[in-house]
């Protein structure tokens, strides 16, 4: 209801130019003031609204869901082109299915959701949608309001709006506590997701630890990957090795890594990481086949890879994929399956040797790092050129102020601090000057080593993995996706604390770990376009995500359709890919 009063009298969702410029607005100021405050008066009483009935939405949601029929995600995007739902039925059940599904086809004893002890699926699934909703109505009457504002010539509006602004942003600060709440602290619910991500994370590592380490490495089938030489960056780099472990756990063939020469560190990854494995080297004689479209089916005993972005045929089981049989407990204990998939390879890749650990720890003792503290990822240099947009200081610390805000309300007096890291020395002195009440930890000789002039040395390669690890370690991050090492933190808080899925930032895309374009959504409900540039869609239909325009809108594609454009996406769920992948029966549960 708040929407279209807003937007009725406009046809593109982008402006409100006609809003403001209509005659019947212009025709008397004081009923023009009061047209727009009462439509934002709607949308103040529908958030206080939803944040009273949180709690009811989620149990009515879970009396839905005991009412659906058993449904299961989809296993790959090329079975969701080929299949065809016959009727708006068969539709609706598909999008049910995506947004809560059947627990009755469970996979292995220990990774059955109903015996955790903790929450089920459905009041887990239906809790982070309420969440995800109202962040999204936040998003929305915030656009909007800013779009009044900017176009209004009355200060009086002007003043009103920013009013409105003001009081509407701490409803959902309240909200967002409450949730927190919710989520965190009622019926240790907290605890026990904390638990249960630890415990999946044992056995993801355990299995890794398996496969990297064969008995007998001669008979052992192995894929080679190499630190090529390239511009390519520290998080890109990171990001390769992790895509070469991810191959080689769907394949079950150890990763063999050539990294001697490495532009970052000539004696290779292992003078700053543990190794890759314990029992298998790289042989200069190695004698390997090019990874293509048969090496699923391949007898070879080694396979080479090439570049993550050069794979001539891409696999359904690179992420977004996440294993078939973990994921009934992972969708119930996390709200970003895919990331926590990643973080586990990234976490193996990454594990520190004895030196790195020790100039970690004292890295961390040095600068202060304590929490509560929110990270700071601010990306310049070179990456402006043609990588990422251009993001101010301000951008960054208005969701650090906003975070703190929350978090005060059940922690008053808490100290608001701030780690930056960045490749920009200026952008510390900017904060300190500008947020005099924040403190600022921060190491401006990371900065410096991160100039492309001394970026491939000893010490720039020790500052972005102390970034990192610290980034990882923060109670809230605020990044860009756009920036391998913002996604390489945002993976490592996954293992390390549990769903960290709302607990990032990005002002730019989506995660990802390569493409957005990659990702696909389910909607959950029918939609007829409503102006121009929008497209429609039914429920169940697939629609791959192009861009995210941060006001509930989002740009994509409707597989079924072909046709492009916006769409609401509250009125949609993201697709999880659920993918048979190796179940490594030799390492226990427990």
């Amino acid at each position: 209801m708040m929407a279209v009063f807003l937007v009725s009298t406009t046809k593109d969702h982008d402006t409100v130019g006609p809003l403001l410029s209509s005659n019947k607005m212009y025709l008397n100021p004081k009923m023009r003031h009061m047209q727009v405050v009462s439509g934002v008066l709607v949308a103040m009483l529908f958030l206080t609204v939803y944040m009273i009935m949180s709690s009811k939405c989620l149990n009515g949601l879970q009396h839905l869901a005991a009412h659906m029929g058993a449904s299961t995600f989809q296993r790959s995007s090329k079975e969701t082109n080929s299949q065809q739902l016959a009727n708006p039925k068969e539709r609706h059940e598909e999008a049910k299915g995506q947004l809560v599904y059947s627990l009755k086809n469970q996979v292995r004893g220990h990774h059955n959701t109903e015996n955790t002890g903790g929450e089920s699926l459905e009041h887990e699934v239906a809790r982070r949608e309420v969440e995800r909703v109202s962040d999204e109505l936040k998003m929305y009457v915030h656009a909007k309001l800013m779009q009044i504002k900017k176009l209004a010539s009355d200060p009086i509006l002007v003043k009103e709006v920013n009013n409105i602004l003001e009081i509407s942003a701490d409803i959902h600060k309240k909200l967002k506590s409450e949730q927190s709440r919710l989520a965190n602290t009622v019926d240790g619910a907290g605890e026990w997701r904390k638990l249960e991500n630890l415990q999946l994370t044992d056995l993801v590592q355990r299995r890794l630890e398996f496969l990297q380490n064969p008995s007998d490495c001669d008979k052992a089938k192995q894929i080679l990957c190499k630190l090529v030489v390239t511009e390519c960056g520290y998080g890109c780099q990171l990001h390769h090795v992790t895509f070469c472990l991810i191959m080689a756990y769907a394949t079950q063939r150890t990763l063999i890594l050539k990294s001697e020469g490495w532009r970052y560190a000539p004696k290779g990854w292992e003078s700053v990481f543990l190794p890759i494995s314990k029992t298998c080297r790289f042989k200069s004689d190695m004698a390997a086949s090019q990874w293509g479209p048969n090496s699923t089916m391949d007898n070879s005993q080694v396979i080479e890879l090439p570049q993550v972005g050069k794979l001539s045929w891409r696999p359904h089981f690179l992420p977004p994929a996440i294993p078939e049989d973990i994921a009934d407990h992972l969708t119930c204990i996390h709200g970003d399956p895919a990331a926590w998939w990643v973080g586990q390879f990234v976490t193996y890749v990454t594990r520190p040797n004895a030196m790195m650990q020790k100039f970690l720890n004292e890295g961390k003792e040095k600068l202060g790092f304590t929490n509560p503290i929110v990270g700071v990822q601010v990306r310049r240099t070179d990456k402006l050129i043609s990588e990422a947009k251009f993001h101010s200081v301000d951008e960054y610390m208005h969701h650090v102020v906003e975070w703190y805000d929350i978090y005060e309300k059940k922690h008053p007096g808490v100290q608001r601090k701030v780690y930056i890291a960045t490749d920009d020395p200026g952008v510390l002195h900017e904060a300190k000057k500008n947020y005099p009440n924040y403190t600022f930890v921060s190491d401006n000789e990371v900065s410096k080593s991160a100039d492309r002039g001394s970026r491939y040395t000893d010490a720039s390669l020790r500052g972005i993995i102390l970034d990192v690890y610290l980034l990882s370690r923060c109670n809230y991050l605020v990044c860009t996706f756009s920036s391998n090492v913002c996604r390489a933190a945002y993976e490592l808080m996954q293992s390390l604390q549990g769903d960290a899925s709302e607990c990032c930032k990005s002002l730019d895309h989506t995660y990802s770990f390569e493409d957005d374009h990659l990702h696909s959504f389910i909607a959950v409900e029918d939609h007829q376009s409503q102006r121009e540039g929008e497209i429609s869609f039914n429920a169940g239909d697939t629609i791959r995500l192009t861009d995210n325009q941060w006001d509930v809108y989002c740009q994509g594609t409707n597989v079924k359709t072909g046709k492009s454009g916006l769409f609401p996406s509250y009125k949609t769920v993201k697709k999880i890919e659920r993918v048979k992948m190796i179940t490594y029966s030799e390492v226990p549960d427990s």
